[in-house]
């Protein structure tokens, strides 16, 4: 291993499918549609302790770059794409196009690229490449390990085929006069299997509830089978109706001021006036006062996102050293009054704008400090990892916007609107009272779920965003009961273990920097798990008291083991004995007879598991009952690219009686890799 301190583990070479994966483009804040997907707990990155006890090691932080000095980074890496496509590994006829790029302190570049193959865009081929300040690259983190070979690329089916399949996905979701707006383009689909050739087609209109709509629908090209889908619309001195009196950035023209921040960009705040398309009217009046704090006076929600663009602009520069949501110091806009009594705010990428409805009656704007945050870091991921809005890495999605626009309220510091972990609470959304979103506890919400479990990826966006939401507010304050800012909250975990704190502050470094340099458009839970253990473990090293508490935070939300394997306490039962695990092939089981144990298993049943594996993403493991009754343990997952699975689980086996013999059931489902069951055991706390 290299002596560098921050120098990553290098990553293994891709040879087989992808996760599901798409590039989203718009995000709103209130649910809207039910979404697919699973993923499972992941090992972390090695890395190096750092001689500073709780503080970052400055090299791994971020350097402040202005625009011309980003700008100059993206022409360098855009200039030799063909020498790193081929120095990691790509194919003849595969090109790569520079994204992002972030440098860090110690020289290190994190360059995030998209693919094209043939000339045509690759859905699912984005990476990032590190490399050291030598040059010499360092690590490559992949959305699809699967090799571009497509055996065509000549299509069977036309292109009015796919239109068609198009518009009947968005007439099944009661769409509002749908159309293409985008016609059927030919792409590579890497993102589910063997890539193939398709094509992607982009529905317009609005969706149900009378949000813009931007559905894309890929179409395989030979067979005519529609291989996914996935909405981009993704639905999140003033007088301002939640902030109170606040200074406003404006520019004067002759003796008229608007809404114009030249200080951050030439952010513009517009009127749509209920409207639903174009800019509407730029705010302007000949006194540079904005709004009376009332809904009824246009120009105080015009305040409010006026002020919640400049103060998220702000955080992302001062905090983590990013100009604007692309890095390139060029400021979104916003508009205000979006339809009449439309519920809900949303970010598109078509516009770079974020845009909000007035809520019910016409008297509720969403145009609050959090929900601003929230709808600009839309942006902010699409620009960097991309997170496709669907799945496990929907619900990521979601929960980036809810951490970084919670962590925009903080960073506020306004008496009117105090920092919280509660999402909307200004809001009143539902009308009584009561947040939209809970971070401590986010099944307070009646939907949104507190912690990881195999199927979590078939729910909708906003309520799979409970675990990553939970995680942060427990990676920052702890678990247990706290009051913060005059809000008690009471977070629980997952295994009944405590969860200690490491400050808000360092989870916001942390999650920033595993979103914009460990992130790609196929994450979920398992791998966020690993990008930001990587990442603290890049600032904090390996041994770190931070490092440690990723690992617990994590466990709490039911993703991974704990830093010290959990709590041993209780009766254990365990079998040490090798089974090999066939490539490829059949389920393969190793059973414990549990004995002297009265009545039934806990709720709290810990499975720990001792897989030796060349591939731990090809396996999928399940705990069967002394009845049979099967409980997943980890799905298959082929972007989770470690060797081995060390985990514990936690089970909720209350209804299975204990004594009887249980199984570890476990089964590889890709070629190339080999491995066995080396030990596994029950403990009954």
């Amino acid at each position: 291993m290299s002596s560098h301190p921050h120098r990553p583990t290098p990553s293994r070479t891709p040879r087989r499918r992808a996760a599901a994966v798409a590039l989203a483009g718009v995000a709103a804040l209130v649910a809207t549609a039910v979404q697919s997907g699973a993923a499972t707990a992941a090992p972390e990155q090695a890395g190096q302790a750092r001689p500073v006890a709780g503080k970052a090691d400055p090299g791994a932080l971020p350097v402040k770059l202005t625009p011309a000095q980003r700008a100059a980074l993206l022409r360098e890496a855009g200039a030799d794409t063909t020498g790193t496509a081929a120095e990691i590994g790509l194919g003849a006829k595969e090109k790569l196009v520079v994204k992002d790029i972030v440098k860090d302190r110690d020289g290190t570049l994190h360059t995030r690229y998209e693919r094209t193959y043939a000339g045509l865009p690759v859905l699912g081929g984005d990476l990032v490449v590190a490399t050291s300040a030598s040059g010499a690259v360092e690590n490559v983190t992949r959305a699809t390990r699967a090799a571009l070979k497509v055996p065509t690329l000549t299509p069977e089916v036309g292109a009015a085929h796919a239109e068609r399949q198009a518009l009947a996905a968005a007439e099944a979701e009661d769409a509002k006069s749908p159309d293409v707006s985008r016609e059927a383009r030919k792409v590579v689909w890497a993102a589910d299997g063997t890539p193939v050739l398709a094509y992607e087609t982009v529905v317009g209109g609005f969706q149900h509830d009378g949000t813009p709509q931007e559905l894309h629908v890929v179409t395989d090209a030979v067979s005519g089978e529609k291989l996914y889908e996935w909405e981009a619309v993704e639905t999140g001195t003033g007088h301002t109706v939640y902030s109170g009196t606040v200074p406003l950035t404006t520019t004067q023209s002759g003796s008229t001021y608007n809404l114009t921040d030249g200080a951050r960009g030439n952010h513009r705040t517009y009127n749509l006036n209920r409207g639903t398309s174009g800019t509407g009217t730029l705010f302007s009046g000949a006194d540079d006062v904005w709004g009376d704090g009332t809904p009824a006076n246009a120009e105080s929600a015009a305040a409010d996102a006026h002020y919640g663009a400049a103060l998220t602009w702000d955080y992302y520069k001062n905090v983590h050293a990013r100009n604007g949501i692309r890095g390139d110091g060029v400021g979104a806009y916003s508009r205000v009054h979006y339809g009449n009594n439309y519920v809900n705010a949303f970010w598109s990428d078509s516009c770079f704008c974020m845009t909000y409805g007035d809520g019910a009656s016409n008297s509720n704007p969403l145009t609050s400090i959090d929900v601003a945050g929230h709808e600009m870091t839309h942006g902010l991921t699409s620009n960097t990892a991309g997170l496709v809005y669907s799945g496990e890495s929907g619900g990521l999605n979601e929960a980036t916007s809810d951490i970084l626009g919670t962590a925009v309220e903080f960073y506020a510091a306004n008496s009117s609107d105090v920092g919280d972990y509660l999402i909307g609470e200004e809001i009143d959304i539902r009308g009584n009272g009561t947040p939209l979103r809970y971070m401590d506890q986010p099944s307070r919400d009646g939907s949104s779920k507190d912690s990881w479990y195999s199927g979590i990826g078939s729910i909708d966006v906003h309520y799979s965003s409970g675990p990553a939401n939970h995680f942060f507010y427990l990676l920052s304050e702890g678990s247990g009961t706290k009051t913060i800012n005059g809000v008690t909250y009471n977070s629980p975990t997952s295994d009944g273990l405590p969860v200690t704190g490491i400050g808000r502050a360092k989870a916001e470094q942390i999650w920033f920097k595993a979103l914009t340099t460990k992130f790609t458009s196929t994450t979920n839970y398992a791998a966020a798990r690993t990008g930001t253990l990587a990442v603290a473990g890049e600032l904090y090293g390996t041994t770190s008291t931070e490092y440690k508490a990723v690992q617990d935070a994590w466990a709490g939300v039911n993703v991974g083991a704990r830093s010290g394997g959990g709590d041993e306490t209780g009766t254990s039962f365990e079998n040490t004995a090798d089974v090999s695990i066939p490539d490829n092939g059949a389920a393969v089981t190793s059973a414990i007879a549990v004995t002297g144990r009265a009545g039934n298993a806990p709720a709290n049943l810990r499975v720990t598991v001792d897989i030796v594996h060349t591939w731990r993403g090809d396996l999928v493991i399940d705990l069967l009952a002394p009845d049979g009754t099967a409980y997943r343990l980890k799905n298959f997952s082929s972007s989770d690219s470690a060797d081995n699975v060390q985990e514990t689980y936690t089970v909720d086996a209350s209804s299975e009686t204990a004594n009887g013999t249980w199984r570890l059931r476990v089964q590889d489902q890709a070629r190339y890799d080999t491995g066995y069951i080396n030990s596994w055991k029950l403990t009954f706390p």
